[in-house]
C-alpha cells in the first residue's frame, strides 16, 4: 500500500535531500531507519530536492509497505528510531497512484534573517546587522506575480524541462529584530528562492532599481540577478495536494 509520510528536520548536518554517493543525506537517512524498522526494502521519494543545510518544517515523502495497522504507534516508533533533528509529523495513506512531487498543487518557503545577534539562531537563521528597506523589498517581490519565467534565478547546467512557475504569494514581514520572506508557487527550480532573495536584498541595500529587477527577469540570465542567500536562513514550510487523494480510514 502506499503512503504519504509527512516529516520535518533541520538540514545543518546534511547534504541535501537526495541521496548521494560521499555525502550523508535526509532521504538516505530515512530509507536505512524504514527499511530496519519495517524488515523489507524500502525506497521513498520526496515532494522537493532541498540544497545541503536547508530546512524542512514540511515535506512529503512516499513510500510502500504492507498495511499499516496502528499508524499513531508507527509515528511514535520511528520518532524513537530516528536522529534528533529528523521527526515524523504523520503516516497518511494515499491512492496507489498517488505521487508525492507530481501530485503536488504548490509549495511554500520561508527565508529567515535575523537583525541582531541571536545564539540560538546561528544556523537556523541569516545573520545580518544592517536593516535593509522592506517596503521596497515588498515592491520588489510584487513584480515576480507578474512572471512566469524565472530562469534568471535557477542555478546553471539544471536538466530542468522547463522554467516555468506561478508564483501566487511573496512578501517580506518584519517583526521585531526578525525579518521574514514568504513565498508560494506550483513549483520552485533549483535554488530559486534563495537566489530571490539574495535580488531582493540588493534592493533592499540599494545595490538595484524596482527597474532593475524586471530587466533581470526578462534577461533569462543567472549572472544578472542577485548572490544565493546563505542555506541555512531557508526552509520549506508547506506542500498542498488534492484531498481526493487521501484515503480516508
Amino acid at each position: 500500500m502506499r503512503y504519504f509520510l509527512e516529516i520535518a528536520y533541520n538540514g545543518t548536518h546534511y547534504h541535501g535531500w537526495q541521496k548521494q554517493p560521499n555525502a550523508l543525506s535526509v532521504q538516505e537517512v530515512l530509507e536505512q531507519k524504514l527499511s530496519i524498522f519495517f524488515r523489507e526494502e524500502v525506497t521513498i521519494m520526496g515532494a522537493g530536492r532541498t540544497d545541503a543545510g536547508v530546512h524542512a518544517k514540511q515535506l512529503f515523502a512516499h513510500f510502500e509497505v504492507a498495511e499499516i495497522q496502528d499508524i499513531p504507534k508507527v509515528v511514535y516508533q520511528l520518532n524513537s528510531f530516528l536522529p534528533r533533528d529528523i521527526s515524523v509529523h504523520n503516516i497518511h495513506l494515499v491512492k496507489n497512484d498517488a505521487h508525492v512531487r507530481f501530485d503536488a498543487t504548490s509549495r511554500e518557503y520561508e527565508y529567515l534573517i535575523s537583525l541582531q545577534k541571536n545564539p540560538f539562531q546561528q544556523k537556523l537563521a541569516y545573520q545580518m546587522y544592517q536593516e535593509p528597506d522592506v517596503t521596497l523589498m515588498n515592491q520588489a517581490a510584487e513584480i515576480l506575480l507578474q512572471y512566469s519565467d524565472f530562469q534568471c534565478f535557477s542555478r546553471s547546467n539544471t536538466d530542468v524541462k522547463t522554467y516555468l512557475c506561478e508564483v501566487t504569494k511573496a512578501i517580506w514581514e518584519l517583526e521585531d529584530s526578525q525579518l521574514k520572506f514568504t513565498i508560494t508557487a506550483n513549483r520552485f527550480l533549483r535554488n530559486m528562492v534563495r537566489a530571490i532573495v539574495g535580488t531582493l536584498l540588493d534592493v533592499g541595500f540599494g545595490k538595484i532599481t524596482l527597474e532593475n529587477v524586471h530587466e533581470i527577469i526578462k534577461s533569462k540570465d543567472r549572472g544578472k540577478a542577485g548572490p544565493s542567500a546563505p542555506a541555512h536562513g531557508l526552509y520549506l514550510t508547506k506542500v498542498c495536494y488534492p484531498p481526493t487523494m487521501f484515503v480516508n480510514k
